[in-house]
């Protein structure tokens, strides 16, 4: 079970500047390696206040003049903390990152993992794939109502208020080569949504066992007309074989063809990976996040 300590004053934290989220804290426990901190409910204009946590680099409080990447994570309660996870299994991107880190595979580098909501469907649903007053997200629901979405307002919170914030409390690099954005399933989806929609935001998404067939794959064609042209930007896509991600192969591969059309290289600016035997879940994610981080935060 992990536990909150109070850090208000914690040496790690960059000098303290005004904030409209409380204190950091930090989480301590079983399963939780390294600095990580908690903003809990941090508010928003925009969207529902929610969690957010700050894991730090091995690095961070002895090297004061050093400033970081930021990979910002969606579902953040399944990040790092096996306690908070949704199956009990976390990705381990904490301990991920300081393997990654002791080897020289990743530069040093903030995580921010943002903790999801129960509308975790309307905030991660690219809005502006849709098109119609409502859309069936698998075949047998009933029509849910497009004007219930809000990514676009979720984007705007992590773009316009996480961010901002992040930079002022600790020291990033702040431009959209040291920005990534990632997650799994509708994750996947929302982190290639805002590469597209805030390209001069972030530089490159992670897209784990992207939930392309919601709505029959309308975010497929989103995709090939609005990704913002190569050579600032990297994307990385995997998909597994067996559970929901057995349906996603042939959505990946017209969203490779469509990025490959548009001029992204694979090997280069793009990756797409299939990991046979590979299920939908946390553990699976975990066994392969090295491969994304490596990619997103290569020196």
């Amino acid at each position: 079970m992990a536990l909150l300590l109070s850090v208000a004053s914690c040496a790690v934290l960059a000098q303290d500047v005004a904030s409209p989220s409380p204190p950091a804290q930090r989480v301590v426990g079983e399963g939780v390696t390294g600095t990580l901190l908690r903003h809990s409910q941090f508010p928003s204009r925009h969207v529902a206040a929610r969690n957010v946590d700050v894991w730090l680099p091995p690095d961070y409080d002895e090297a004061k003049d050093a400033r970081y990447p930021v990979l910002y994570m969606h579902d953040g309660q399944n990040v790092f903390d096996p306690s908070s996870s949704y199956t009990r299994v976390d990705w381990g991107v904490d301990e991920a990152m300081t393997r990654l880190i002791g080897n020289g595979h990743v530069r040093p580098a903030i995580i921010v993992a943002v903790w999801n909501t129960p509308r975790r469907l309307q905030e991660y649903m690219p809005r502006k794939a849709i098109q119609g007053e409502s859309f069936i997200p698998t075949p047998g629901d009933p029509p849910f109502p497009t004007a219930e979405i809000v990514a676009d307002a979720y984007l705007a919170f992590l773009a316009t208020e996480l961010k901002p914030f992040i930079d002022a409390r600790y020291r990033t690099l702040t431009g959209p080569s040291d920005t990534f954005v990632m997650g799994s399933s509708m994750g996947g989806l929302i982190s290639a949504y805002a590469v597209m929609e805030f390209p001069n935001v972030f530089g490159g998404a992670g897209c784990v066992s992207t939930h392309w067939p919601i709505a029959g794959g309308i975010v497929e064609d989103y995709v090939a007309t609005h990704v913002p042209a190569p050579g600032r930007h990297r994307f990385y896509f995997d998909y597994g074989t067996e559970a929901i991600d057995a349906q996603y192969e042939p959505h990946q591969q017209r969203v490779d063809a469509a990025m490959r059309a548009r001029g992204y290289r694979p090997g280069v600016d793009m990756v797409s990976h299939r990991y046979l035997g590979a299920a939908h879940n946390e553990a699976a994610w975990r066994d392969r996040i090295e491969v994304p981080l490596v990619f997103l935060l290569r020196p």
